[in-house]
């Protein structure tokens, strides 16, 4: 699906406000798609899209979209469709408070799971009829390697992660059927706000790299996909190390 001047792609990016979704879009942008920035923070959206328009000169349009709102879903992926071109999907929003803090707050757990899981699948439910119906297009869902396994010190946020990437395996299953293709990107530590001071991290990729690999998954529609690509060896290790080891284990 390369780009056509005469009839641009859209990307619709939903978490734009993320640094790791402010490179995409200047990436996506760049290579000749238009560009939905989506999230809460619209001033800083508006920046955001001001700069991306400048650099590329595509279109780069701000919609308020607010993940744990569910039911304003329908009405956002209304106007996601208005704007009339082929669109594809960037999701990369997402919550991750310390494993402590949610063990003593069950509305702070409640919040992770439904910015994590909720919040994805009540979007992206609403946006797979149209995608049948365009019969085309990608989805690319910047996930966790967290979910491939419940570790003593994020379980609550892997956990939402996993619910996740297993539903995104049925919607790839549902949406091949049509022509579009789903990526689930398994990301490991990157350099962003939401991983900011946390300890014991260590090969941390750019949000710059993350995004250009996401972009070039999705452009190849890979289905699942670890970036960067070391952590499938990684996560193979402690996907086979035995229950009775790993509960043991302080990872």
């Amino acid at each position: 699906m390369a780009a056509d001047p005469e009839n641009p792609r859209r990307w619709i990016v939903l978490g734009a406000s993320s640094s790791i979704g402010r490179a995409f879009a200047r990436l996506a942008a760049a290579d000749g798609a238009d560009i939905v920035l989506a999230g809460r923070d619209t001033d800083d959206l508006q920046r955001i899209a001001a700069d991306v328009a400048l650099r590329s000169g595509r279109q780069a349009d701000v919609l308020y979209f607010d993940a744990q709102a569910t039911g304003q879903h329908e009405a956002f992926v209304e106007s996601c469709i208005a704007f009339g071109a082929p669109i594809d999907v960037m999701l990369l929003f997402g919550a991750m408070p310390a494993q402590e803090a949610t063990d003593e707050d069950f509305e702070l757990a409640r919040q992770t799971i439904e910015v994590n899981y909720v919040g994805a699948v009540s979007v992206l439910n609403r946006l797979a009829p149209h995608f049948e119906k365009q019969g085309d297009g990608r989805i690319v869902v910047l996930s966790s390697v967290a979910g491939d396994r419940g570790r003593v010190k994020n379980y609550l946020y892997g956990s939402a992660k996993g619910a996740l990437n297993l539903y995104l395996q049925g919607l790839r299953a549902r949406l091949f059927r049509s022509g579009v293709t789903v990526t689930t990107v398994k990301a490991g530590f990157l350099d962003t706000d939401m991983s900011y001071g946390m300890p014991g991290l260590f090969l941390v990729a750019s949000p710059e790299a993350c995004a250009r690999a996401c972009l070039d998954l999705g452009a190849k529609g890979r289905e699942v996909a670890y970036f960067p690509f070391f952590w499938w060896g990684i996560m193979t290790i402690i996907r086979s190390i035995p229950e009775r080891i790993f509960k043991r284990l302080s990872i």
